[in-house]
């Protein structure tokens, strides 16, 4: 079908343009695009469709938010099935709180949104000195995030009613203290217990496996010794930075950029400042407030009578602990250093004036400037590489979206090498050997899951073709192309002989020391005393005594009705054990003292437990379903 389509373009263009060409009338070209867009449906919720679209977007604003919190962060370690499964999770828990919360009639008061904003820590940092919301500095933040007040005050809100609906099970939730003991009791109890080991090692050399042996194992487990398969690849990856080598500024755009933005390009004025400071929290009652303001007023005094004392007197008055020291010395700082009033009066003063009384809310300041350092504007010719730089960032990131799509279509259109996409973007062919399905992780293109799946695709692997631009990261687009194929295949059993002789003895040796243990659970239960155990252990699922976790659970469950209790216990490859239970153990009084914690942990659990059974309800009765399997 593929090869039909490239080898008659023409005429499937004309076809399709008859077919489309209708559609467009009959719909228009936003129902068209509304439906292109729409994509599949991958989860419902009370008739709510959640579409492929919705679902990436929100994945991409996910890596995007991780990305800006952790600038330093491999965003890759997002872009795994696992994490996009998490993702969906989310936005049908988000939805199916949502239609609860308007099921339910639960909202949120005009008085509890301003409590929530006022307790949002990037709103907070936007208030003035006397407490008022910067509203201009509001409408911009949440502008860079395609949001208006309103859009953002109706999402808050939207998310405190969804909060209502989980809280009432979690408020509710009690475990009384009986039951809590019983359970922690049982689950944290300790046995006295000897234990004979029966370990495979021990049986090795007692191993003498035939031709025969050697010839079954290798012919049932024929799938373990197998060569993956391989392919020695081609690749081409379209980044911004490929797209900056083939870009050449204009000197007059250079130019240009350096007179628009000198301001921004010089360095900031700076300046030293020393201060007096009275603490006085802003919460404090007025009566304090006055007291210190007072205070502050008595040392302006004496700082404007004999200046020349300024530091003298910040190193006895000063409540500042960090500055005091040093005469109030607070060194060079620029704008945006200092909270607003400080700021401001600093920068109203000329060098070596001071100050009168600042109020801020750390209390009041009495300000010296110091000094100040003038910015330096540098010349074109020092800033060039930095501004020739930044333009070609900004014309490769322009440029980036018109050459993704020339990549796309070239890889796709071209399908039997990657050099014409190469040579019209001026990218580099890489080659990689020996490449396989499950690639190392690692920082190469071809270590990306999306792009290992593409090249061993069947269209790839049987045609070798081009697989299609597939998107590694943001501005990051990579193809590759499969040269030469060596399929899977079962080594001969000459190649691997040694390896499954291993294995046979492995298996028999398993098997001996099973056998062997399970005969002398059988002796020993009979006739106790010819049991030769080592010394008494006490285990329990806190302090297994670097047992492992199988034989501690068989011991705990064994029946103590009559003691001791015989248990055989099944280690597989590690052979097996054979565990006599003597007593229980009562817990030791740092354990009591802890009583009290594990209460509150249960209880925890009690109420996630709780939780969980309610969110299973409202998914039932609001018919919450994901349509993509989890893997």
């Amino acid at each position: 079908m593929f090869d039909f389509v490239r080898q008659h373009n023409k005429i499937m263009q004309f076809l399709l343009f008859l077919l489309i060409f209708p559609s467009f009338v009959l719909f228009g070209i936003d129902g068209y695009n509304r439906s292109r867009e729409k994509g599949n449906t991958v989860a419902t919720v009370d008739g709510y469709e959640i579409t492929q679209a919705e679902w990436d977007n929100a994945h991409r604003a996910q890596v995007d938010r991780m990305r800006n919190a952790m600038p330093t962060m491999d965003v890759k370690l997002f872009d795994t099935p696992e994490a996009k499964y998490s993702t969906l999770e989310r936005l049908v828990r988000d939805r199916l709180l949502q239609t609860a919360a308007t099921s339910l009639r639960l909202g949120a008061s005009d008085q509890r949104l301003a409590n929530e904003l006022q307790q949002n820590p990037s709103i907070a940092a936007l208030r003035r000195a006397d407490g008022t919301l910067d509203m201009e500095r509001y409408r911009q933040l949440l502008s860079s995030q395609g949001m208006s007040p309103e859009m953002f005050e109706a999402q808050v809100r939207a998310d405190l009613a969804s909060r209502q609906v989980m809280a009432g099970v979690g408020t509710s939730s009690f475990v009384s203290s009986a039951l809590a003991d019983v359970t922690l009791n049982a689950f944290y109890e300790q046995r006295q217990v000897q234990v004979a080991r029966f370990a495979p090692s021990d049986y090795v050399t007692q191993i003498r496996p035939t031709d025969a042996d050697i010839e079954a194992y290798y012919k049932a487990h024929t799938d373990i010794f197998q060569s993956a398969e391989r392919a020695d690849v081609e690749y081409v990856v379209l980044d911004l930075a490929s797209i900056q080598k083939g870009i050449v500024v204009p000197e007059a755009e250079l130019k240009t950029y350096y007179e628009q933005n000198m301001a921004r390009l010089a360095n900031l004025e700076e300046r030293r400042a020393s201060h007096i400071l009275i603490n006085a929290d802003k919460a404090a009652p007025a009566a304090e407030r006055d007291k210190a303001r007072a205070k502050a007023q008595e040392l302006l005094a004496a700082v404007q009578q004999s200046p020349d004392k300024f530091a003298e007197l910040a190193r006895k008055n000063s409540q500042d602990t960090g500055s005091a020291a040093k005469g109030g010395d607070l060194d060079f700082f620029a704008r945006g250093a200092m909270v607003k009033p400080f700021e401001e009066a600093v920068y109203a003063l000329k060098k070596g004036e001071i100050s009168g009384v600042v109020e801020t809310e750390f209390g009041f300041h009495i300000i010296r400037l110091t000094d100040i350092k003038q910015p330096k504007q540098k010349s074109f010719e020092e800033m060039r590489p930095s501004l020739e730089a930044d333009v070609r960032r900004q014309l490769a990131q322009r440029k980036f979206a018109e050459a993704a799509e020339q990549f796309t279509n070239m890889v796709y259109e071209q399908s039997d090498s990657l050099k014409p996409v190469a040579d019209r973007l001026k990218l580099e062919v890489q080659n990689a050997n020996g490449l396989t399905r499950d690639a190392a992780a690692g920082t190469s293109p071809l270590t990306n899951p999306k792009l290992l799946a593409a090249i061993f695709s069947a269209d790839s692997v049987e045609k070798k073709r081009n697989t299609e631009a597939v998107e590694l990261a943001p501005n990051q687009l990579a193809a590759a192309r499969i040269t030469q194929y060596s399929p899977a295949r079962t080594l001969p059993l000459e190649e691997v002989k040694t390896r499954v002789q291993a294995q046979v003895v492995a298996q028999q040796a398993a098997e001996r020391a099973r056998a062997e243990g399970v005969a002398k659970l059988a002796e020993w239960k009979v006739a106790p005393d010819t049991a030769k155990l080592p010394a008494a252990i006490v285990v329990s699922r806190e302090q297994k005594q670097q047992q492992p976790s199988a034989l501690v659970e068989a011991a705990l469950r064994a029946g103590v009705q009559t003691l001791p209790a015989w248990v055989g216990v099944d280690l597989g490859a590690s052979g097996y054990a054979v565990v006599k239970v003597e007593k229980i153990v009562p817990r030791d009084e740092a354990a009591a003292q802890n009583r009290n914690r594990e209460r509150d942990q249960y209880a925890q659990w009690w109420a996630s437990a709780e939780g969980l059974a309610y969110y299973s309800l409202l998914k039932e009765k609001f018919k919450a379903e994901i349509k993509i399997p989890r893997l």
